[in-house]
């Protein structure tokens, strides 16, 4: 039985994108909608909004790069679902939220049936509402607020989500009941939505959850390192962005933190892992996916296809990957936009992770997540700790 979900919502995580497979021309006419006139044969057609260009455009080519493996290996090299054929189109959002409305707003005039993407949780909770309105399917990329969770009949999600990264942080103490926990960040609103986050999710299991907030300006951080040392925390989640990471890690470490308490984050791009310097062995990572976790089938495919086309498989790229799975299933249902919807409630199918379910109630995708340890070397690497099964990490159901 899934626990009903706290109130709280986690922060914007970093999210990922997808680019243009096929830069399409045609366009529907202004105000349909993928819920009514569409007919067997007409293709279907499928809007990417996400960034680019902007601060997140990495995270987006790892997005594009997994979407494109996943639906030729969904279609099995046609590019179509049911006879039909998937267009897909391009809109640069940049990580700005009303850019991608803007986009958004253009597509649905222009008769798109699917909205996907979502580079960060501020475009994902903007986009919905709007796709909501208009009746088009929407799957939110890596955007990990749990509000897109529960937000509507066509509104899904094809990664993780807050909770089930909190969850899996969770793992590494076990039961949660009395339990201290410190969530170690930056005093701005990033970090303080951290501290929000985690004490929705643990605080109802029992922790007891406090607040070790750094200001965002300081550069000597051996002073709240002491201070998390003396806290003598079970767990401290730490929750961090930016260039002051490493000497922030390298402060901890000297301080013996790790000595006494379980210190655990979340596993980033393969870019960021040199940051952790001499600590990375001593760090517990939470892991939504990283190269190699899963050893599935759909993984190999999908490491297969995307670094013959000369990329590099990465945290998002799975996310990308989901997506062309749902869509090529969905479009292979039906044509109309509630029959796509009615496909995806329920599905349960083999993705690069493992097992995925829709959750019908809610549309939470239920998959495993993954704890990690990163070894040193030029470059560090990452190895699997364990893999949680979809049940033990699963976000308690949205009540309508």
């Amino acid at each position: 039985m899934h626990r009903k979900r706290p109130a709280g919502r986690w922060p914007a995580a970093l999210a990922a994108a997808a680019a243009a497979l096929i830069l399409t021309t045609s366009c529907g006419s202004p105000g349909s909608s993928g819920s009514t006139g569409n007919k067997a044969s007409d293709p279907v057609k499928v809007g990417l909004v996400y960034s680019k260009s902007g601060p997140l455009a990495t995270y987006g080519k790892q997005y594009l790069e997994g979407f494109q493996a996943g639906l030729d290996y969904a279609t099995k090299g046609t590019g179509k679902a049911g006879g039909r054929t998937i267009e897909v189109h391009q809109a640069d959002d940049a990580g700005d939220p009303a850019k991608a409305v803007a986009a958004t707003k253009d597509l649905i005039g222009q008769g798109y049936d699917v909205i996907a993407g979502a580079t960060s949780s501020g475009v994902a909770t903007q986009v919905s509402p709007l796709t909501e309105q208009n009746k088009v399917l929407f799957l939110s990329g890596p955007a990990a607020t749990d509000a897109v969770t529960g937000a509507g009949p066509y509104t899904f999600r094809s990664g993780r989500q807050t909770t089930q990264d909190i969850n899996t942080a969770a793992a590494f103490v076990g039961d949660m009941k009395g339990r201290k926990v410190t969530v170690f960040a930056q005093d701005n609103a990033f970090g303080q939505a951290n501290v929000a986050g985690v004490k929705a999710v643990l605080e109802p299991q029992g922790a007891k959850v406090a607040p070790l907030l750094v200001p965002a300006a300081a550069n000597d951080f051996t002073p709240f390192a002491t201070q998390a040392k003396k806290a003598g925390a079970d767990m401290m989640f730490v929750a961090w962005a930016g260039t002051s990471a490493k000497a922030m890690w390298t402060a901890l470490g000297q301080q013996g933190v790790f000595d006494s308490t379980k210190v655990v984050t979340g596993l980033d791009i393969a870019a960021t892992w040199p940051s952790y310097g001499k600590v990375a062995q001593e760090v517990d990572f939470l892991a939504h996916y990283f190269a190699g976790a899963a050893g599935t089938e759909a993984e190999k495919a999908m490491t297969e296809r995307v670094t013959k086309a000369g990329g590099e498989v990465g945290l998002f790229t799975v996310d990308g990957f989901t997506a062309a799975q749902m869509i090529v299933h969905a479009a292979g249902q039906g044509a109309s936009t509630d029959e796509m919807a009615k496909a995806l409630e329920g599905w349960s199918f083999e993705g690069v992770k493992g097992r995925l379910t829709i959750r019908p109630e809610d549309h939470a995708l239920l998959q495993p997540m993954f704890q990690a340890r990163l070894k040193n070397g030029t470059p560090p690497t990452a190895e699997l700790v364990k893999k949680l099964d979809a049940d033990a990490v699963a976000p308690g159901v949205v009540e309508k």
